[in-house]
């Protein structure tokens, strides 16, 4: 993080503080939104949240105060920005990621939690179970780690015979450890040859791909990760310029270029995390209120990108598609 970026973080922190206690002491509820990145990068995220959440019948600046904590690219800082919400208190936290649903189910108890996680909540002790929570958080599994296999399914169509395919990975990603357990096991059943490929940094991200031919890498999948999301056209401008396929969870990196993606409507999510945290608001116990999970996939494929690959999309891939960019 550059010494701007963290001081713009530490302005807009000291900046919602008085704002928060102004709304507390109107009796307005307030709810903390946890996540990292910025509020220029994760505007999608915001803009379908607040949609969300005034689909509930919650307007921000009206009837609730939405708190926003953003991390920039450091998970580490989630823990202070954790710890000041808590001190606070806010009524509801909203975190937004696994290493924020985690460090806000440790630092309190008392506090309702609505999360949006990518791995298996119950796995990592955030719920009892999905049907009965039995805590103080519920939520959203987006099932991030659990679509890895498709994904290299996917790719194997796409670039037929790739001899390694390399995973994309964020060691500082909760979810990271799920997800590569998951592409081993997904490496074994298909007899697919994988590389790990680990980048917290823009720096990892450059050092990563300058070695994927030395690897042996012949395609690339790119995990989840909110890093990555906010990086999505120099990911993008990377797997163009070392002319390796590559396919992605969501679809902003096929709308920036990317060759294909696959995984839920990211937008619709974060829409349901506005909503959910809008039941809470309305007296909803986080106990009793079950663990969604999304129920459709899109399934996206760039053309023009294929062809400047030298890639021939299979006609039955083509069709399965919920979207082709040409």
């Amino acid at each position: 993080m550059t010494r701007r970026e963290l001081a713009v973080l530490l302005l807009g922190a000291a900046a919602s503080r008085p704002l928060a206690a102004a709304a507390q002491q109107s009796g307005i509820p307030v709810v903390g939104v946890l996540t990292n990145g910025s509020a220029d990068t994760r505007k999608p995220f915001v803009d379908a949240f607040v949609r969300g959440l005034a689909e509930t019948g919650y307007v921000d600046g009206n009837n609730v105060m939405l708190d926003f904590r953003w991390a920039g690219d450091d998970y580490k800082r989630l823990f202070e920005l954790t710890r000041d919400l808590v001190q606070r208190p806010v009524t509801v936290i909203a975190a937004a990621g696994l290493n924020a649903a985690l460090i806000s189910k440790r630092a309190t108890t008392t506090i309702p939690i609505v999360f949006g996680v990518g791995d298996d909540p119950v796995k990592h002790g955030l719920a009892a179970s999905y049907n009965h929570p039995g805590g103080n958080a519920t939520g959203l599994h987006i099932l991030v780690a659990g679509l890895v296999t498709k994904r290299l399914s996917l790719l194997r169509e796409l670039a037929p015979h790739p001899a390694v395919i390399a995973i994309l990975a964020n060691p500082n990603n909760a979810n990271t450890p799920g997800a590569l357990a998951e592409s081993e096991e997904a490496s074994r059943s298909l007899g697919q040859q994988i590389q790990v490929v680990k980048a917290s940094t823009d720096a990892d991200i450059d050092a990563a791909f300058a070695s994927l031919s030395k690897r042996g890498a012949e395609a690339l999948v790119v995990s989840a990760d909110q890093f990555y999301l906010t990086r999505s056209a120099y990911l993008v401008g990377l797997a163009a310029q070392y002319a390796i396929p590559a396919i992605y969870e969501f679809r902003a990196f096929v709308d920036a270029g990317g060759l294909a993606s696959y995984g839920p409507d990211i937008n619709d999510c974060d829409r349901q995390h506005g909503i959910y945290t809008g039941k809470v608001l309305a007296g909803a116990n986080p106990s009793d209120l079950p663990i969604i999970q999304p129920t459709r996939f899109e399934l996206l494929i760039n053309l023009k990108t294929a062809m400047a690959l030298g890639l021939t999309v299979p006609p039955v891939l083509l069709a399965r598609a919920d979207e082709v960019i040409e």
